[in-house]
């Protein structure tokens, strides 16, 4: 009898092993089979605007002739003077005909507010300029930006540099004018533009821009692209730096200034309204001195209610105080001493 029930329980062993086994091996094939996620792109990148930030605004640069006048393209600016002689330009110049490598990017003194301002804003430059590029197209982006905070044409400072004009509405990166930041950003591309940004703050030098700083979509032709000299091509960017003795290594000499401003466009530089000038007549003599102009404040828009504040105020008329005494008595003299004790 105990054999019977050994061998029950053994078979009972056996089909469950065999049931359980079988589970695991749907189990394994169902795992093998990997569903296709499709790469859907959402936020900014779901409207094809790259290469680039965004929307054309060349009306304002034809203007101006130094903001960005397209998407994907720098805008330029005027040169400071020379500071050597004419003569130490052209040796300098002849010396260095080669493409010069740019010097690492150092931040070790900068603090931590700095630190991070200036990566939020060579992270959204990259961005907003180059999400769609390769690590080699955004990583030049990166070394353009960081070119011109050593160059004097340029501010000291990583945010400086990437929403210079913004003020003004005349961006040298049309992102920060054109309503491009309105837009939600991709997660994932924002992070690889992060990488990318924190790469070049931390001294990675991108060698094939040299000191450019300039760059332009093949979509577009500025209006300095004959003017400069082409330094790389890396993706959809043509690169430039300037010709002569800013172009050369010795012009990048302007050091990191620290104080990054607020990520982000700078606020709107109120027009100066100068004051009024009034003309005093003087009487015609042969000795009389030409007319002064004397400054004239714009008439006062006080309120009527305020108009006579800091007058001085008349005292009012004393006014008596009214009487509260309880009235006289009426009661007659003959019953006042009524109720005493005799």
């Amino acid at each position: 009898m105990g054999r019977i029930w050994a061998a029950l329980v053994a078979v009972g062993l056996l089909v469950t092993a065999a049931m359980s086994a079988h589970a695991a091996l749907r189990a394994i094939d169902a795992h093998d089979v990997v569903a296709v996620v499709p790469d859907v792109r959402r936020g900014y990148e779901a409207d094809e605007h790259f290469p680039g930030s965004a929307l054309l605004y060349a009306d304002r640069a034809a203007i101006t002739g130094r903001a960005a006048p397209a998407t994907g393209v720098t805008g330029t600016t005027a040169l400071p003077d020379l500071p050597v002689s004419a003569a130490a330009a052209i040796r300098i110049v002849a010396a260095d005909a080669a493409i010069t490598l740019a010097q690492p990017f150092s931040m070790a003194r900068a603090s931590a507010v700095d630190r991070g301002r200036a990566a939020q804003c060579l992270t959204a430059a990259i961005y907003y300029e180059a999400a769609s590029e390769p690590d080699a197209g955004q990583q030049a982006v990166a070394q353009v930006i960081l070119n011109r905070v050593r160059h004097p044409a340029f501010p000291a400072t990583v945010c400086g540099v990437v929403y210079q004009g913004s003020e003004r509405t005349v961006c040298q990166f049309s992102f920060a004018c054109d309503g491009a930041m309105a837009r939600v950003p991709s997660r994932t591309a924002w992070m690889r533009a992060a990488r990318v940004a924190s790469a070049a703050l931390a001294g990675y030098v991108f060698a094939g821009v040299g000191l450019a700083t300039h760059y332009h979509t093949y979509a577009v032709t500025p209006a300095w692209n004959r003017s400069l000299v082409m330094t790389d091509v890396v993706g959809a960017h043509f690169f430039h730096r300037w010709k002569g003795y800013w172009g050369t290594a010795s012009a990048f000499s302007q050091r990191y200034l620290g104080g990054e401003p607020v990520p982000g466009p700078h606020l709107p530089v109120a027009p100066v309204v100068p004051l009024m000038l009034a003309a005093v007549p003087v009487t015609a003599t042969p000795t009389a001195a030409a007319p002064v102009a004397v400054a004239v404040a714009p008439a006062s828009t006080v309120q009527p209610g305020y108009a006579l504040s800091g007058t001085p105020k008349v005292a009012p008329p004393v006014v008596p105080a009214p009487d509260t005494l309880p009235p006289a008595s009426q009661i007659l003299d003959r019953w006042k001493d009524s109720g005493k004790p005799l």
